[in-house]
C-alpha cells in the first residue's frame, strides 16, 4: 500500500520515517518532495574502462565539489546527494521519483537504483544526467524528485541488520562499492 498523505506525516510525526531536515510543506498527496543536496561527484572524460570489480578503476580520475549549484552539461552524468538524511523501519520501502518539472528540462534523477530497502538510513545518491541538448544548471535545496513510501510485512533481515549493507549511513554522493561483492 502507498501511503497517502495523512499517513506520511502521521508516520513521521510518531518517528516511524525519519526524514531531517523534515519540512511539512513538501509532503505531496502520495510522497514527499526532497531536495537536492550540495556535494556532486563525476568520471572526467578520459579512455580508461570502468571495471566494477577493480575499486581503483571506480574511483580514479573522478571530480568532485560541493557548491550551491551545478551546472549539468549535455550528456554529463554526476551523482549527486540529497538533502534529507532519512531513515525506514523494517517495513516501509521506498522509491525515487523525479519530479516532471525537472524532467521536462532533460534532467533525470536516477539510472536504475531508484529503490529503497526497508531498514535504509542515510542520504539518497542521486543518479543524474543531462539529456537535453543545453546545459541545466541545479541548485542544492530546490525539489528535485519525491519520495513514494509503501508499506511492507517486516523484513527478516532489513538493510540496517545486513552485514553486507554498504550504503548504509553513507551522508554524501557515494561511489558504486559494487568491487565488494568480489572477495
Amino acid at each position: 500500500m502507498i501511503l497517502v498523505d495523512w499517513q506520511l506525516r502521521d508516520r513521521i510525526a510518531r518517528g516511524h520515517i525519519k526524514i531531517d531536515p523534515f519540512d511539512p510543506t513538501l509532503v505531496q498527496p502520495n510522497s514527499v518532495d526532497i531536495r537536492l543536496g550540495s556535494h556532486f561527484v563525476w568520471y572526467n572524460p578520459g579512455e580508461q574502462v570502468i571495471d566494477p570489480f577493480d575499486k581503483a578503476t571506480v574511483t580514479s580520475d573522478t571530480g568532485e565539489t560541493h557548491a550551491d549549484s551545478f551546472i549539468l552539461m549535455p550528456g554529463q552524468f554526476v551523482l549527486a546527494e540529497t538533502l534529507e538524511i532519512i531513515g525506514l523501519p523494517d517495513n516501509i520501502v521506498a522509491t525515487i521519483e523525479g519530479k516532471s518539472s525537472i524532467a521536462r528540462l532533460g534532467v533525470t534523477l536516477h539510472q536504475t537504483g531508484g529503490w529503497i530497502d526497508a531498514g535504509f538510513r542515510g542520504t539518497i545518491t542521486l543518479e543524474m544526467a543531462n539529456v537535453n541538448a543545453r546545459p541545466v544548471r541545479v541548485y542544492a535545496g530546490m525539489p528535485i524528485g519525491q519520495l513514494v513510501f509503501y508499506t511492507t510485512e517486516r523484513a527478516e533481515n532489513p538493510y540496517d541488520k545486513k552485514a553486507d549493507a554498504r550504503y548504509l549511513d553513507q551522508r554524501q554522493a557515494t561511489l558504486s562499492r559494487y568491487h565488494e561483492n568480489r572477495k
